[in-house]
């Protein structure tokens, strides 16, 4: 039998030392990834399925699956390819949120409700910041509690966690965050229409709240609907603000840890403007200008969405479960205690200017 041609001394396949931008390191650079990311896509998949056929939370779902193949992180043929799904196709997956938005949609909002919604948001990440120092919490655990709350759940604590100094701890934090803050936001999506009902807000009052305090953008929309069609619209108009809010938040936060510099068990300095936050500005921008046709914009939504799943399915794969559970209770605190505060600050503004 004659060896394989990749395996003959010479042969273009045989050698690995070509540049990425080289057509043959393409070529190994890809071969070397395929492993990882068809498991995050398997992964990615079976949580569809669950979530389409039985009801839930995707992201939710997605990482459940990846915390039960923690093992996987330790095959060297696997690796790189998770660690390439839990970082590039996340940048890719925020970046692409930016095509949902226009300035059109935040400018019907109105002074009064992007006011209360702002300053929602920044207390809210004050408040974790804050708080998570009363609790034993060091500065970047507050940050990506009080972010993820604040603006838009999971995405919003995986955007920032790309910021942040890449530490083990960090990295558990915010595999945390996500089950947190999606945990919390499906009982939100259930009581807050209650709350809502017994109250008896109107379909702007009702939006405001809904889309002003409820974490993921799934979970509002679903909310809103079980209300009527117009209280959907207004939800989701106001949280899209509120996703807005991911690029200065992020931006500042790489700011400050760029000049701050790199500290504890920290490897690498964050990158001045992250370029992922320069490709969410090109597609707000070419979204409010009309540039992009609906179809498109539809299309970069969905895959926004299928690549923060193979991110969190990722992220679930690196983190033990184990090492999970050493964070203890006071994050779990720290997460409750922000969710209340957002829900009190919005529906006080509602109640006030729209008088029941």
């Amino acid at each position: 039998m004659h060896p394989p041609k990749s395996d003959i001394q010479g042969h273009p396949l045989a050698r690995t030392d070509y540049p990425v931008w080289h057509p043959w390191g393409w070529y190994h650079f890809a071969r070397e990834l395929l492993p990882g990311v068809l498991i995050c896509a398997v992964i990615a998949l079976a949580s569809s399925f669950v979530s389409e056929h039985y009801g839930g939370p995707l992201l939710l779902y997605a990482l459940l699956l990846g915390l039960s193949l923690h093992f996987i992180h330790s095959n060297p043929q696997a690796r790189k390819g998770v660690d390439f799904c839990g970082r590039t196709v996340l940048r890719l997956g925020v970046a692409l949120l930016g095509a949902r938005i226009t300035f059109e949609q935040v400018s019907h909002l109105g002074l009064e409700v992007g006011g209360v919604v702002l300053v929602a948001v920044l207390a809210t990440i004050a408040a974790g910041v804050w708080w998570g120092r009363l609790l034993g919490l060091n500065r970047e655990e507050g940050l990506l509690a009080g972010g993820s709350v604040a603006i838009c759940g999971a995405s919003a604590a995986l955007a920032i966690a790309a910021v942040l100094p890449q530490t083990r701890s960090n990295e558990r934090f915010t595999l945390l965050a996500v089950v947190a803050v999606t945990v919390l936001s499906t009982v939100a999506m259930i009581l807050y229409p209650l709350l809502i009902h017994a109250l008896q807000l109107g379909p702007v009052a009702s939006g405001v709240f809904l889309g002003g305090t409820i974490h993921d953008v799934a979970q509002v929309v679903a909310a809103g609907m079980l209300l009527g069609p117009e209280q959907a619209d207004n939800a989701t108009v106001v949280k899209l603000f509120r996703v807005l809010l991911l690029l200065p938040v992020v931006l500042g936060i790489s700011f400050l840890y760029r000049h701050r510099g790199l500290q504890g068990e920290a490897r690498t300095r964050p990158p001045l403007v992250p370029s992922f936050l320069v490709a969410f500005v090109v597609f707000m921008l070419l979204s409010s200008t009309q540039q992009i046709p609906a179809d498109l914009v539809q299309g970069a939504t969905d895959l926004s969405r299928i690549c923060l799943v193979l991110a969190i399915a990722a992220v679930g794969i690196k983190t033990s479960l184990e090492e999970l559970l050493q964070l203890g209770w006071r994050p779990l605190l720290l997460f409750v205690a922000e969710t209340v505060l957002i829900g009190v600050l919005v529906l006080a503004a509602v109640l006030a200017l729209y008088a029941v």
